[in-house]
């Protein structure tokens, strides 16, 4: 298992579906399962947190139906408050093959959150809240894993589509090597997707 962490509009979706493309994996979006589950969008439209019992809940679902499947899973927006990461690290650690975190800059950030056009990117106020939330609580998760011994690396996330996929399995390489060995024609070169999707 692998965790995708990144500011809003790093391209942590594009990119992990990406690699559950090029790997067979399983990619879980938080965003995408609870959106799929269709309970929390009234929570979800006022801009409400989900309860992170829930949150845990519903991927935990997620995960044992991918494992059961045999499917490796990549998590992108998961875990994202301490509570989740403590769960984690408490119940699931051994699963765990390590952590990427996709560096961009907030300027090129900001450029590619107005292409996606999104409507939680349109207002600024809404993004730099986004943008406030993760520096807060991100970096104590990835301490809480460090701690734990899983290994985080970071990765470049600035450039073409396919160039970040190439570093991201650079990283895959190094924090699971057996995925490599399961697909030893990897090329995430040849993806070619838009930032702004």
């Amino acid at each position: 298992m692998i965790i995708l962490f990144g500011l809003a509009g790093s391209g942590k979706g594009t990119q992990g579906r990406a690699l559950a493309e090029i790997f067979g994996w399983r990619w879980l979006s938080v965003g995408e399962v609870i959106r799929q589950t269709g309970e929390y969008r009234e929570l979800t439209d006022s801009g409400k947190l989900i309860p992170d019992e829930d949150v845990i809940n519903l991927m935990n679902r997620q995960i044992e139906k991918a494992e059961d499947e045999g499917f490796e899973v990549i998590l992108d927006g998961y875990p994202r408050s301490a509570t989740q990461a403590k769960y984690i690290v408490e119940n699931m650690i051994d699963k765990i093959n390590g952590a990427a975190m996709l560096d961009v800059p907030r300027e090129e950030l900001l450029k590619r959150l107005e292409l996606r056009g999104r409507d939680d990117d349109k207002e600024r106020a809404s993004i730099e809240r986004r943008f406030k939330a993760f520096e807060e609580n991100i970096p104590p998760i990835v301490k809480m894993f460090e701690e734990a011994g899983v290994q985080v690396v970071h990765v470049d996330g600035v450039g073409k589509v396919g160039e970040v996929t190439d570093r991201l399995v650079d990283a895959v390489k190094r924090l699971d090597p057996e995925a490599i060995e399961q697909n030893e024609d990897v090329n995430g070169g040849e993806i070619e997707r838009s930032y702004g999707e």
